[in-house]
């Protein structure tokens, strides 16, 4: 059942929205990373395979928010390819708070405690291992 808030949107137009934010954030996202990738083959192209024998995890500036910004802010080609990969987490976030908004604005009392439940579920998975 479609519903129209008065002068406001209805939920076609939020599907569409909906639809549109995850496209244009995946896309985003893509182009981030595909830029990232791009600039790590310029800058590092040449050097020796690494060992892959080993698991090496990623070092700690780029396990915080504030650590990625500043590399991308430094240029750091890993920073850009984490900054891409943020963006592309973010994005469903994005489409759940924005899904809060529409039942909001329809006044949809159940789905809008479903959709903060979900997305407090989101939230503390996210943030609940990293390093702010």
């Amino acid at each position: 059942m479609m519903k129209k808030v008065k002068g406001l949107l209805g939920d076609h137009d939020i599907e569409v929205i909906v639809g549109t934010l995850l496209r244009y954030g995946v896309m985003t996202a893509s182009a981030i990373v595909l830029a990232g990738g791009i600039y790590f083959l310029i800058q590092h192209g040449q050097a020796p395979v690494p060992s892959y024998h080993r698991f090496v995890g990623e070092s700690v500036g780029f396990t915080t928010f504030s650590g990625i910004l500043k590399g991308v802010a430094d240029l750091q080609a890993k920073a850009i390819i984490q900054l891409g990969v943020m963006v592309l987490i973010a994005t469903p976030i994005f489409r759940i708070l924005f899904s809060l908004v529409g039942f909001t604005l329809e006044k949809d009392k159940l789905y809008i405690a479903i959709t903060l439940v979900v997305l407090c579920v989101i939230m503390l998975s996210t943030f609940g291992g990293l390093k702010i």
